[in-house]
C-alpha cells in the first residue's frame, strides 16, 4: 500500500487552513493579479490574517504592506505569489528562511514557455526542497476551502462565484474548467469542499492530492479534470489511485488524447499526454470511473456525492413527457444498464392508482396532466419493487398540472436512500428554479437524457468495482 504520512497531510492541510496568508507582490493597481487576489481574500471571510507583500507601497486596502516576506509576522503560514517568474527563485529562498513551507505560485512564465522557463522552473523546485516546501503551480489559480474560505484567486468576486461547502473535491490542471466547475455546483446548489488548480504542477500534483483527499474526512467524491501525468509518475498515480478508490470514488476527464490535443497540453502546462487507450485501459483496472466530458464529470460527481450506489444496472423510467425518456433508454442500453421488468404486482398497484389513459409499463408515461401524487406513487412502487436498482424520473415542469409539491415528495423519497434517485429536466427560468430547489434536497438534476446515464451508469460501474474488490 502508498498511502501519506501523517506529517505530509499536516504539511498538505496547511494549503487550505493556514494561521494567515502573505501575498507576495500585491500592487496598487486593483486590475493586476496580486491585488485581485489580496483583496478577494479580504472578502471571502478566511478567519486569519492576510499580510500583503510590496517593497514599493505602505498601505494598501488599508492594510500595512511589508516590504518584503520576511518581515511578515510568524504566524504566516502560506505565501500566495504573483511576481514576475524570474524573481520566484530569491522569494522561496526568503520563504525557507521564514520558516514557511507552503507555497502558491500563481504566475505564468515557467516550463510551458520551453527550455528556459523550464530551467528556471526547476531552479524554483530545487530551492523548494532543500527547504523542506512544497508548491502548488506555478501557471495556476490555486486552491479553495469552502470551509475555511482560504482562496487565492484573481478571478474577482463579483466575476466568479464561490460555492458553499459540499462533500466534492476537484482537481485540476486548467484553471478555466475548475473555474467552471465551481460556478456549475454553486448554481446548482450545491458545493465543494476542496480545490486545488495546480497548472504546471512542478511540486504538487495528482498523487499528493489523492493521497491527501483519500485521508480528509470533508470530501467525498474526488473529481479530477486531467490533461497528462508527468514522466515517470503514471505507476505511483495509478497505484495510489487504487487504494484511494476503496475508500472513495475517483472520477477523471481525461484530454489531450489526440497527437493535436497531446501538442496543445504540452504548450499549456509543459506536460506531454498520451493516448487515449493507455488511460482507458488503466482507468478500467483501477477502479477509476472515466467520463467522456466537462459535462459528465460534474453529472457523475453529483451523482455519487447525493445518492447511494444501486445493487445492480436495471432502470425506471417515469416521466409527464415520454421524448427524453425515450432517448434515455437509448443511452441505457449503449451504457449496458437494463430496462428494468416491473413485477406484475407493481403494474396492477399502479393500473388501480391511475386512470386508464395512463401508460403503465417501463417506462411509465404519467402524461402531461401528471401532478406530484401521480409521481410519488409511480416512484413509490419503483423503489419497493425488487427488480428496480435505480429510478429515473424526468419533470416537464412546464406542464402547469404538475405542483410544487414533488419537491417534498422527491425529499421524502430520497432521505430513505433506499435506491438512487436521478432526476432529468430542461427548460426555462421556472424549470431551473425548480431544479435548484430539488438539487437543495440533496437530489441531483440533469439537463440532458446523455447527463442522467453517464451518472447511472458511473454509480453502477462503481459498485461493480467494489464488489469485485471485497
Amino acid at each position: 500500500m502508498i498511502f501519506i504520512t501523517k506529517a505530509a497531510v499536516n504539511q498538505l492541510e496547511k494549503f487550505f487552513k493556514p494561521k494567515a496568508v502573505a501575498v507576495i507582490g500585491v500592487s496598487q493597481n486593483p486590475a493586476k493579479i496580486g491585488h485581485i487576489i489580496f483583496k478577494s481574500l479580504l472578502e471571502s471571510k478566511y478567519g486569519g490574517n492576510v499580510y500583503p507583500v510590496n517593497p514599493k507601497a505602505r498601505i494598501i486596502l488599508n492594510h500595512e504592506v511589508y516590504s518584503s516576506i520576511l518581515d511578515c509576522p510568524d504566524d504566516t503560514e502560506l505565501a500566495v505569489i504573483t511576481i514576475a517568474a524570474q524573481y520566484t527563485p530569491q522569494v522561496i529562498e526568503q520563504c525557507g528562511e521564514k520558516n514557511i513551507h507552503n507555497i502558491v505560485i500563481i504566475s505564468g512564465g515557467f516550463k510551458e514557455l520551453g527550455t528556459e522557463g523550464e530551467a528556471l522552473e526547476s531552479q524554483v523546485v530545487d530551492i523548494a526542497r532543500k527547504n523542506g516546501i512544497r508548491i502548488i503551480g506555478p501557471n495556476c489559480i490555486g486552491v479553495y476551502d469552502a470551509k475555511t474560505k482560504v482562496e487565492t484567486f484573481f478571478q474577482s468576486h463579483d466575476r466568479m462565484i464561490r460555492p458553499h461547502y459540499g462533500p466534492i473535491s476537484f482537481l485540476t490542471q486548467s484553471g478555466t474548467y475548475g473555474a467552471s466547475f465551481l460556478e456549475l455546483l454553486s448554481e446548482d446548489g450545491l458545493g465543494v469542499s476542496k480545490f486545488v488548480s495546480y497548472g504546471n504542477k512542478a511540486d504538487v500534483n495528482e498523487t499528493d492530492m489523492l493521497q491527501y483527499l483519500a485521508v480528509d474526512q470533508d470530501t467525498k467524491v474526488i473529481a479530477i479534470y486531467l490533461e497528462a501525468i508527468g514522466r515517470g509518475e503514471g505507476r505511483t498515480f495509478f497505484e495510489v489511485a487504487k487504494e484511494v478508490i476503496r475508500k472513495k470514488p475517483v472520477v477523471i476527464y481525461k484530454t489531450g488524447t489526440t497527437a493535436e490535443g497531446t501538442t496543445a497540453a504540452k504548450s499549456h502546462t509543459g506536460h506531454l499526454s498520451s493516448q487515449a487507450v493507455v488511460y482507458n485501459g488503466v482507468f478500467k483496472q483501477t477502479g477509476i470511473l472515466s467520463v467522456k466530458n466537462f459535462d459528465e464529470l460534474l453529472a457523475v460527481s453529483k451523482a455519487l456525492a447525493f445518492q447511494p450506489l444501486p445493487k445492480g444496472n436495471k432502470c425506471a423510467f417515469v416521466s409527464n413527457g415520454i421524448g427524453p425518456v425515450i432517448a434515455m433508454i437509448d443511452e441505457a442500453v449503449k451504457n449496458k444498464l437494463e430496462v428494468a421488468k416491473l413485477q406484475e404486482s407493481t403494474k396492477e398497484h399502479l393500473r388501480e392508482s391511475f386512470p386508464p389513459f395512463f401508460v403503465v409499463d417501463n417506462p411509465v408515461d404519467v402524461t402531461g396532466s401528471a401532478t406530484s401524487k401521480d409521481y410519488e406513487i409511480t416512484m413509490d412502487a419503483f423503489l419497493a419493487d425488487p427488480g428496480v436498482d435505480v429510478v429515473l424520473p424526468w419533470f416537464v415542469f412546464q406542464d402547469t398540472p404538475l405542483d410544487e409539491n414533488i419537491i417534498n415528495a422527491l425529499d421524502k423519497m430520497n432521505k430513505r436512500q433506499e435506491k438512487p434517485i436521478l432526476v432529468g429536466a430542461h427548460g426555462g427560468p421556472y424549470t431551473k428554479k425548480m431544479t435548484k430547489l430539488i438539487q437543495e434536497k440533496g437530489i441531483p438534476v440533469f439537463d440532458q437524457a446523455g447527463k442522467v446515464i453517464a451518472a447511472a451508469s458511473a454509480l453502477y460501474r462503481y459498485t461493480k468495482f467494489l464488489s469485485r474488490e471485497s
